[in-house]
């Protein structure tokens, strides 16, 4: 059986380039899909605190392991959620991810996403005047969270990294403590290739992990893998749209999280496909003149009323992260 490509990180550790996003996915399909993932090679798995279905995912990883595969083959990554940045919170929340994986270590530890919340109302904490916004904390900088994040026990998590974050923001946390992220985990997919920030944690030795690499119908826009040209090097290559779009970010260099949770997709998702040069910059192309960010907190319900990417549709923020 193949495992697919290994990649290596700044740290030396080995990184599966193929994942299973686990985003998303609907109670008691993700015990499956991870049962499923791991059965047919897969070993490096995406997890978050927020996607409130790790407790299923530690489920599947006792049916698993060790009878599929032994502990230190996977390579697991999960979050740490904002209502946990606070300091005395992030190890907290790692001691609580562990405890519903089943596992005693993570190899990758993420901060999700360049904001604080208030601790200890809920993942998503109610705003206590504006209805329809999430609560947030002003107070609590990037750079008190990443410290928390590197003093991490090594027992506990083996790498430690960072998840939609800007240039703006790793230059923050990197010139206030000295330390690289390992990786960045942001959306990446034709209409978003994010090409300044790519060269910056090239520069800096960060790997970058696309989510949605196919997009995403959150915003009811046409999907990636309906596009003509898709379809067309799909056919060509005898693979399926999503396998070209997937084909797309590993030319890029990064590691692929596709998130199904259908058998015949996990597996075909798995198997990767080559693209010449001028398939990928056909692929590119599309993203010429348009620009697509599906993930934009801004928009989410409840709202959260902060400028994260310097979107148009952010304009409105009353309130910009806070770095140190």
């Amino acid at each position: 059986m193949s495992f697919g490509k290994i990649l290596t990180l700044s740290s030396g550790s080995p990184l599966p380039q193929i994942g299973l996003g686990t985003w998303l996915s609907k109670p008691k399909e993700v015990e499956n899909a991870v049962e499923i993932a791991v059965r047919n090679g897969y070993r490096h798995l995406d997890l978050a605190m927020i996607y409130e279905n790790q407790d299923e995912v530690g489920a599947a990883l006792k049916k698993v392991i060790p009878s599929v595969v032994k502990r230190e083959d996977l390579f697991m990554t999960s979050k740490c959620w904002n209502s946990a940045h606070q300091p005395a919170e992030v190890e907290k929340e790692l001691d609580e991810t562990l405890k519903q994986l089943g596992v005693d270590y993570l190899d990758l530890y993420l901060v999700h996403w360049p904001v604080a919340f208030p601790p200890g109302n809920g993942l998503y904490p109610p705003h206590a005047t504006k209805e329809g916004e999430v609560a947030l904390d002003l107070e609590t900088s990037l750079v008190d969270t990443w410290k928390a994040m590197i003093a991490l026990p090594k027992s506990k998590v083996r790498n430690v990294g960072v998840s939609n974050f800007t240039i703006e923001h790793l230059e923050g946390i990197i010139s206030a403590t000295g330390v690289v992220p390992i990786a960045n985990q942001i959306e990446a997919h034709p209409l978003l290739p994010q090409d300044d920030l790519v060269a910056y944690c090239k520069e800096k030795n960060i790997h970058i992990t696309a989510y949605s690499p196919l997009g995403n119908n959150l915003i009811g826009q046409k999907k990636l893998t309906d596009e003509a040209a898709i379809e067309e090097i799909a056919a060509k290559l005898g693979a399926t749209p999503a396998q070209v779009l997937v084909a797309w970010g590993v030319y890029r260099g990064y590691s692929v999280i596709p998130k199904s949770v259908q058998e015949e997709r996990i597996i075909s998702n798995f198997k990767q496909v080559e693209l010449t040069k001028e398939d990928y910059e056909k692929i590119s192309s599309l993203g010429h003149g348009r620009h697509v960010r599906y993930n934009i907190p801004f928009r989410y319900t409840p709202k959260w009323d902060i400028g994260l990417f310097g979107e148009p549709e952010e304009a409105k923020a009353a309130y910009k992260v806070k770095i140190a």
